[in-house]
């Protein structure tokens, strides 16, 4: 994912649930957050996280260089 952000590209990053993980749903939020925190230095959040299905996406893109 990084080597994306540093390339000027977009990344989506998707979390896949199965069987009974579906009632769990705020586990996967909480994973989405951290990983929003570890790359706030080099990426803005374009999508917030949503449920699509069974999964859970994030789109974020680079910060605009100084």
């Amino acid at each position: 994912m990084v080597r994306f952000l540093e390339n000027g590209d977009r990344g989506k990053i998707t979390i896949r649930f199965r069987g009974r993980e579906m009632a769990h749903q705020e586990i996967g939020m909480q994973l989405m957050q951290r990983i929003e925190a570890d790359i706030e230095e080099l990426a803005q959040v374009e999508m917030r996280p949503k449920m699509e299905g069974r999964q859970m996406t994030m789109v974020v893109a680079p910060r605009k260089k100084k």
